[in-house]
């Protein structure tokens, strides 16, 4: 091998004139051989070597076999330019060192760079007369290089060195140099069709790695698969997933890869710190071979030689880093820094992802336990117990469509024998209807204790609201006072569902009619009087009840409920409201309830 070139023991291309076979130090045109009757034989088999595979090993080492059979040497080298093209790196040797086969040789550089470089072949019969040798091997003393040229542009050296001096002749060199003119094409069909395979199976794992990585909404999880995929792409020995916190002064390590152990280190560095620090600062990947030449490298793993760490970004922000490590100098190159940067982008948005599916779920959570206390709020504004009269047997059903409903039912007790009777639904749902209920409820309490009839109550109740006004708020309400010692039924309706009376197998609707509370001002409420009999039964539902769908979207309907309540009028009324609401369950097969069910019963006895 060589250093400088200074001396050659080539001649000029005049000095071929008239004979094929050039004598020691001679120069050998790479391209243009000239085949001898007799070199027939070999080039056969040189081209059914080249024809039968698109494996560049294969090829690679298949050629070596095939010289070895007429020049026996015992150190040989095939080496190819870099995707560069100013490095030459051995890619196929036998009889050399693992830490020559690791050396690189720029162009102009030792026997090969300079065959490289001038494009002519080069036979040195004894390599210590050459100031330009480069002595990997002390032992060597004669050598033998031709440049691999294909489409007039040189792809790399096919090199031989002897333990002897003097070993190589003229016959030698016109045999390596007719090879070296014929495998060029085949070197580089083989290297573009190792390119082209690799890059069809990056594409594969990167597309699957897409795939897979946005299914996982485990941030734990999630960082772990992203080094088992990361590590079919490329072999590094060390991997660490840093993220910023949310001060955006430090990256937090969340997850850590060495030797084939992981773990999940609480360390932190500052955000200007270190390779992975410039990472961030400049937006780029950075890609260092030696990280003890590197004035930026902030040592956490001695054993680290080469760092490669590429920044994740989401909406033109830094999220973190991915930070790969080897204990080799110069182990990543360009592939590794394509196949990083193509896939730290997907990696990026599955990490936010799951950040976000993670903060949706806290979230969700502390609305479960808010809306779980809002409902044990709610539960405990309902009545505890019903009104006992000598001649009013009352029950109440409540089910909320979600956690907590926009229905509300109350009944206050006026005196002795008259007790008001309430049944409200609150526009909307959940929370905001349960917090205006309770609003209403208030309300309505504080004005009961002036004992008013159903109209004035409800009319007290819309001025209060319309000063309290809230957009798109409103409430329907069926108000009534039931007279036990007349066992009269005085209401009114404010927008809600009109209430039925069952005597004996007839089933009445009254006609009570009214705008819900809440929509407009100064709104007057008729009322009506209802004279009962024992055994009538008086059913007030809300439209969770009336509204009630199945499986073909039916709705349960006012038919239905008269039917069943007259068909249990006999039982008494918490029996009656229980066969409704069994009745309304069956009805809807399994169908999701959209509104609260309510049902309050008065039978007359």
């Amino acid at each position: 091998m060589a250093d400088k070139a200074k001396t050659r023991e080539i001649s000029t291309s005049s000095e071929l004139e008239g004979d094929y076979r050039p004598s020691a130090g001679t120069y050998l045109d790479p391209v243009n051989a000239r085949v001898d009757p007799a070199d027939y034989s070999y080039l056969l088999r040189l081209a059914e070597t080249l024809n039968t595979t698109l494996d560049l090993r294969t090829l690679l080492k298949r050629t070596a076999e095939l010289i070895r059979e007429t020049i026996p040497y015992r150190i040989f080298a095939i080496l190819l330019l870099d995707e560069s093209g100013k490095e030459l790196r051995m890619r196929f040797q036998i009889g050399h060192s693992p830490e020559v086969e690791r050396m690189k040789f720029p162009l102009g550089h030792g026997v090969v760079g300079q065959v490289a470089q001038t494009r002519q072949a080069v036979l040195l019969n004894d390599v210590s007369k050459a100031d330009y040798y480069i002595p990997a091997n002390e032992a060597v003393r004669s050598e033998l290089a031709v440049p691999l040229i294909n489409k007039n542009k040189v792809i790399g050296v096919l090199d031989i060195e002897s333990e002897e001096a003097n070993y190589f002749r003229p016959e030698h060199l016109h045999l390596l140099t007719l090879t070296a003119s014929r495998i060029g094409q085949a070197i580089q069909n083989a290297r573009l069709y190792s390119r082209v395979t690799r890059q069809a199976q990056a594409l594969e794992v990167l597309n699957e790695i897409a795939v897979e990585l946005t299914s996982i909404l485990d941030l734990d999880q999630l960082f772990e698969r992203i080094g088992q995929l990361l590590r079919r792409l490329i072999d590094y020995q060390m991997f660490t997933i840093m993220l910023v916190d949310s001060t955006g002064r430090r990256l937090v390590t969340r997850y850590s890869w060495r030797f084939g152990h992981a773990s999940m280190p609480s360390r932190w560095l500052p955000i200007n710190t270190g390779l992975v620090g410039a990472a961030v600062a400049e937006w780029r990947l950075i890609n260092v071979p030696d990280v003890s030449k590197d004035p930026r490298y902030h040592m956490i793993n001695p054993e680290t030689r080469s760092e490669m760490i590429v920044p994740l970004f989401y909406k033109n922000r830094v999220i973190g880093v991915l930070d790969l490590e080897h204990v080799r100098p110069g182990y990543f190159h360009e592939r590794h820094e394509r196949t990083l940067t193509t896939l730290a982008a997907q990696i990026a948005i599955a990490i936010e992802n799951a950040r976000l599916y993670q903060q949706v779920v806290r979230h969700e959570q502390q609305l479960e336990r808010d809306l779980a206390m809002a409902r044990q709020v709610q539960l405990r504004l309902l009545p505890a117990t019903v009104p006992d009269h000598p001649h009013g047997e009352f029950a109440a059903r409540f089910l909320p469509a979600r956690s907590i409903g926009g229905d509300l039912y109350d009944f206050v007790e006026y005196d002795a024998s008259h007790s008001a009777i309430i049944l409200g639904d609150v526009s909307g749902k959940a929370a905001p209807a349960a917090l205006f209920a309770a609003l209403v409820s208030g309300i309505m309490r504080s004005a009961a204790a002036q004992r008013p009839s159903p109209g004035e109550m409800l009319a007290v109740l819309n001025d209060a609201l319309q000063e309290r006004r809230l957009d798109s708020q409103y409430v329907t309400m069926l108000y009534c006072v039931w007279d036990d010692d007349n066992q009269t039924l005085q209401l009114a309706n404010a927008g809600a569902v009109q209430p039925i009376f069952c005597r004996g197998n007839e089933v009445t609707s009254v006609r009570a009619e009214g705008l819900p509370l809440g929509m407009f001002p100064d709104v007057r409420y008729e009322e009506f009087s209802v004279a009962t009999q024992p055994g009538d039964v008086f059913v007030f539902v809300s439209d969770g009840i009336t509204d009630a769908e199945n499986p073909q979207e039916e709705m349960y309907g006012s038919e239905r409920l008269c039917e069943i309540l007259c068909d249990h009028r006999h039982l008494s009324a918490g029996q009656i409201a229980e066969a409704i609401f069994a009745d309304v369950a069956r009805f809807q097969a399994g169908q999701p309830r959209f509104d609260d069910e309510t049902i309050l019963v008065l039978r007359v006895r």
